[in-house]
């Protein structure tokens, strides 16, 4: 086996290990459209913009997978990763609260019937040997929109501003209010310059991905 398989190998059981086994009931959609009220005031506004740490448009996260959605709120909660407004609405949701809410994200605008999405193309010469040196793939699927573990997140067409602040956050260490807790991301995300991951959450936001935002304009 060659060193690229080799290295390639103990990413994806790094992979399969670094991020928590999420224990749930099963969620229901239904029941999580009754519990959305503290998301939809940012994630239900197409182009609404965060302004901590600093500018970004908030996440898309209709089409998400759900139990990534629970990852990501178990996270909050638990402080792994710090941000003082979502810490306060995860503080706030109990874990079959969480499964609901991912169940209905998941399912929210999704379109039946969608063909699955191809192999992503790929970028410049630079940009792909920046996605290879993090063997992105690996756990993120080829397209980008399949993870190999449905607790990791789809990234395919996400918002280059968040992608660019959320790699950051991986980077970010000995703050109180910002960063993320993660052995695999810090790990990757330390290996490039700002720049460098400006221009891969560029490449990865032109992709044709599975999220977006459908508007909501009452609370429910």
């Amino acid at each position: 086996m060659n060193k690229y398989l080799s290295s390639l190998s103990v990413l994806v059981v790094a992979c399969a290990t670094a991020f928590p086994v999420i224990a749930q009931d099963q969620g229901d959609a239904k029941a999580g459209e009754k519990k959305i009220a503290m998301c939809i005031g940012c994630h239900g506004i197409a182009g609404y913009q965060a302004s901590f740490p600093e500018v970004h448009k908030v996440p898309m996260i209709s089409g998400q997978g759900a139990k990534y959605i629970v990852s990501a709120l178990t996270a909050y909660k638990k402080g792994e990763r710090k941000h003082p407004s979502m810490r306060g609405v995860a503080d706030n949701l109990t874990e079959q609260d969480m499964a609901d809410i991912g169940a209905y994200y998941e399912a929210h605008g999704k379109v039946q019937g969608a063909p699955e999405l191809a192999k992503a193309a790929d970028g410049s010469a630079r940009v792909t040997a920046l996605v290879q040196k993090g063997a992105c793939i690996s756990c993120h699927g080829d397209s980008f929109s399949k993870p190999i573990d449905p607790s990791y997140p789809k990234i395919a067409g996400q918002h280059a501003d968040y992608l660019f602040v959320a790699l950051k956050s991986y980077k970010s260490e000995g703050h109180a209010t910002w960063g993320r807790s993660n052995g695999v991301m810090g790990g990757i995300a330390k290996q490039y310059s700002n720049a460098e991951l400006k221009e891969m959450a560029n490449y990865l936001s032109k992709l044709p991905g599975e999220l977006k935002t459908v508007p909501q304009s009452k609370f429910r």
